[in-house]
């Protein structure tokens, strides 16, 4: 009975939301602001940064914020960037965000804008690529803030605009990201009351959106397991202890934990190792072995039973071999969990930009996403826009982080409208 009443209160909700927007039409601002948005979106790509250095393009979004004449704050964990627009009536704060840094890879797409940016990666000359598409996020949302700012004096509540550096990955020894800019006050600053985001995606064509409630993303943890034992000569192996075969047996017993110790009835999870390195000859038994690899789980719970069997699956499985396993785990980003009030809540919204047939029910996402802090704070809505051109197989489009990827800049209008409807919607339902 109290989900049927959730239920018709949700309902009753957008759709009086939808009658309190109807003199709000953004159709114009939003093709005034396309072009730009390419050309944002086209100097940004040409000119990629990665984690924690993303110092241009956040100048760029920071000139542009200012000139909408909104209230504007730089440098927040590193280079982070966030304009405030002042509705001119009450209500509450929608939060909308883009991530800004850019991956270690060289472009091989045919584009006249393609990066031709080298830079120093962990010591290594490497190109710098936008590979996931976050160059579109911000020229997106640089987008949608000059439409927002254009109805103002019609916003029922405030627009925080939150231009976030390393999405991908603070470097070796550094902080970065949501969890950072979350730290140094933004939210206690501004007080959100809810937040959106979206990702551009190749396995989905242009004018579609994806959409999930509840976990939509994994989290994304590591795990690193030394193996030590004594080494020796190969042809006597009783004479020292053998790492090599003891993580050997570490690793189907770790394989073991998800088909046989975690439920997997209740949400899916992935082990999977990554690097196994040890040894230097045929004909030596060495002193130790490492290897790392990623856990990847919908669950918190279950994700902290992952992090426990892993440790003492290795540690007994070695001891049993005669050797020690020193096992690290560290803690990526958590779950990134769609709102189901707030995902039921703004569907029609999103049937209404893209059409009911293109806003598709998506299957979980094993990658991971640092939008998941905030959605740890606040409710919140992650979505999927398809960037794959109509016409062309998107389940065969090179995806997110290939050094092919591509995204069609006809998606961008609907990303823009998509972020701005969410918000003018969202305070229309909440005055």
């Amino acid at each position: 009975m109290k989900r049927s009443l959730r239920a018709l209160v949700i309902s009753i909700a957008a759709c009086s939301a939808f009658s309190a927007h109807a003199d709000i039409n953004i159709d114009k601002e939003v093709k005034s602001v396309e072009k730009k948005v390419i050309e944002w979106r086209r100097d940004i790509h040409q000119h990629p940064e990665l984690s924690n250095r993303e110092t241009r393009t956040a100048a760029i979004v920071a000139k542009h914020l200012k000139s909408l004449g909104m209230q504007v704050e730089t440098d927040i964990a590193h280079t982070g960037v966030v304009g405030f627009l002042k509705g001119a009536k009450p209500g509450p704060t929608v939060m909308l965000r883009a991530d800004m840094d850019a991956l270690p890879v060289t472009e091989k797409t045919d584009v006249p804008f393609k990066s031709t940016i080298v830079t120093k990666y962990m010591g290594e000359d490497v190109g710098v690529m936008h590979a996931c598409g976050h160059d579109t996020h911000v020229a997106m949302l640089m987008g949608t803030a000059e439409v927002l700012a254009a109805v103002q004096k019609e916003l029922h509540g405030n627009i925080m605009f939150v231009f976030q550096p390393a999405e991908e990955g603070a470097p070796k020894g550094e902080e970065g990201g949501a969890n950072l800019m979350l730290k140094q006050g933004i939210f206690k600053k501004y007080k959100p009351d809810v937040a959106f985001g979206l990702h551009i995606m190749s396995n989905l064509n242009t004018g579609q959106i994806g959409y999930r409630s509840g976990p939509i993303m994994a989290s994304g943890d590591t795990f690193d397991i030394t193996v030590k034992g004594k080494q020796t000569h190969g042809s006597a192996p009783w004479n020292g202890v053998d790492p090599i075969a003891a993580a050997s047996q570490i690793v189907t017993g770790v394989n073991h934990i998800v088909s046989r110790q975690i439920d997997i009835t209740k949400e899916p999870a992935i082990i999977s190792f990554g690097k196994i390195s040890g040894g230097i000859r045929d004909n030596i038994i060495p002193d130790s072995v490492n290897m790392i690899g990623t856990i990847r789980n919908f669950d918190m719970d279950n994700r902290a039973k992952i992090f426990d069997n892993i440790k003492t699956t290795a540690s007994h499985i070695a001891m049993a071999s005669g050797a020690e396993a020193d096992v690290k785990i560290t803690q990526g980003y958590p779950v990134t969990i769609n709102d189901p009030a707030l995902t039921a809540q703004m569907l029609p919204t999103l049937k209404n930009v893209a059409g009911a047939d293109n806003v598709l029910d998506v299957p979980k996402l094993t990658a991971s996403e640092d939008f998941a802090f905030y959605s740890q704070e606040v409710p919140s809505l992650f979505i999927f826009l398809g960037g794959t051109p109509v016409g062309q197989d998107a389940s065969k489009a090179p995806y997110n982080h290939s050094p092919y990827f591509y995204a069609d800049e006809s998606s961008f209008k609907i990303g823009t409208k998509a972020l701005s409807q969410l918000a003018i919607d969202y305070l229309a339902m909440n005055q």
